[in-house]
């Protein structure tokens, strides 16, 4: 019922039905581009990639130079979501118990609608939150997603923030207690949820409008995965869904039914950061928070049982374990946790530079008209150059403790703090 609600409520149908279908195909490319371009719609943007071409944002700044800065209610550390003038945020209240989702005006920091939902606390790890998980958008509907130990649920709200729907995918089994770190993504109309943990795992493909569950790939994981898939789509080839765990380590389904295309059963550890694909290659870290820590890189093409020797580059030196890695140019970069950074060629893993900029990191690193941002624990905002030539461009303070990753959508960069969301807005 809501699915049809919503249909016949889309704006523009009579209009679309008047033009020729040249013209739709011509018009949706150029929306599609114009989207991708201005809007943060997931977790490190759009494709997950943590690139911006904005330009005219600060390097440095002070607290007068925020366009505005709002108090957050509770403790989430949930990145922005923003689509035009909306920017989404989950947060957690009274140990868990309270789920919080709130819209605020991008251009005011006005709160526009919030939503409390009834839950239950659980144990999780002291760096996590119960509300971690950045929220979708695919432009007309937001996607949270919220778990406790009997349930994982994944919400959605129309703009106005009212609720459409809510599907739960399965229980979310806690038994090393590190709660849930995951995000949804959307895909054409699909959202997906990879809800990898101690127990029986899955990675769902939910209708976007009804919540139905189109498919599911049951996993066996072993120990909870914080990582949020990626897709890459080319020309002529099948898409592929990126995920890892400890039980298929690298793996590729197909998002249009879930199939598992090939895996790379390579991992020993958890993982916690994002696979990333750079120079033809997807790679992915596993680990723990000390020492041990490993990444293989194999190329975007396989099928079936992926062995070692198959694997282009691998390493084990100056690995992040919580921030994802960034992959610009021909290079990625690895910003980890104890503030060592490094640069090193993507396709080769050869290493250019490594430099420490000193502190602790959970967000992860996006890449802003060239220049790499990424905020400490403690609320300092460090900007480095990229390239081959390492260069610390300016820091900042934001006064509190950070594990967000930030956001930058139409003009502005937004940064979430534990205690407050602040927005700078690019020079005109």
């Amino acid at each position: 019922m809501l699915s049809d609600c919503w249909k016949a409520a889309k704006p523009g149908d009579f209009v679309v039905r008047r033009l020729s279908p040249l013209l739709i195909v011509v018009l949706v490319l150029f929306f599609a581009g114009v989207a991708d371009a201005e809007n943060w719609a997931r977790f490190r943007g759009p494709d997950g990639k943590g690139i911006s071409s904005q330009k005219g944002l600060p390097v440095t700044w002070t607290d007068k130079d925020y366009k505005w800065k709002i108090a957050v209610p509770g403790l989430g550390h949930s990145s922005p979501c923003v689509w035009d003038n909306h920017v989404f945020l989950t947060s957690a209240l009274d140990k868990g118990a309270q789920r919080l989702v709130m819209a605020i005006a991008a251009d005011s920091g006005k709160v526009l609608w919030t939503d409390k939902l009834a839950s239950s606390t659980h144990e999780k790890h002291a760096l996590n939150s119960y509300a971690s998980g950045t929220p979708a958008s695919d432009g007309t509907r937001v996607f949270v997603l919220f778990t406790t130990n009997d349930d994982t649920v994944v919400r959605a709200y129309n703009f106005a923030g009212k609720p459409l729907w809510q599907t739960d995918v399965g229980r979310f089994y806690n038994q090393h207690g590190h709660g849930c770190g995951t995000s949804p993504i959307v895909w054409k109309d699909t959202v997906i949820v990879a809800s990898q943990h101690d127990g029986p795992s899955v990675i769902a493909g939910l209708d976007v409008a009804t919540g139905k569950i189109r498919w599911r790939s049951e996993r066996k994981v072993r120990l909870t995965a914080h990582s949020t898939p990626v897709i890459l789509e080319r020309e002529g080839k099948t898409p592929q869904l990126f995920t890892s765990n400890t039980g298929d380590g690298l793996a590729s389904f197909d998002p249009r039914n879930g199939k598992l295309l090939w895996r790379a059963n390579l991992f020993k550890s958890r993982a916690v950061n994002s696979p990333v694909v750079a120079g033809g290659l997807v790679m992915a870290i596993t680990g723990g928070g000390g020492r041990g820590k490993e990444l293989s890189a194999v190329l975007v093409d396989q099928q079936g049982e992926v062995t070692t020797d198959k694997v282009v580059w691998s390493g084990m030196k100056n690995l992040p374990y919580v921030p994802t890695p960034l992959a610009f140019g021909d290079h990625l970069y690895f910003w980890c946790d104890n503030g060592v950074v490094s640069c090193l060629e993507a396709k080769t893993g050869k290493a250019v530079w490594t430099e420490r900029v000193g502190g602790k990191f959970w967000a992860s690193p996006i890449c802003v008209d060239g220049k790499i941002y990424n905020i400490s624990d403690k609320g300092e905002v460090v900007v480095i150059a990229s390239g081959t030539t390492f260069k610390v461009l300016g820091k900042s303070q934001l006064g509190e403790q950070v594990h967000s990753t930030p956001a930058v959508s139409g003009g502005r960069m937004f940064l979430r703090g534990f205690e407050h969301l602040y927005c700078l807005e690019a020079a005109k």
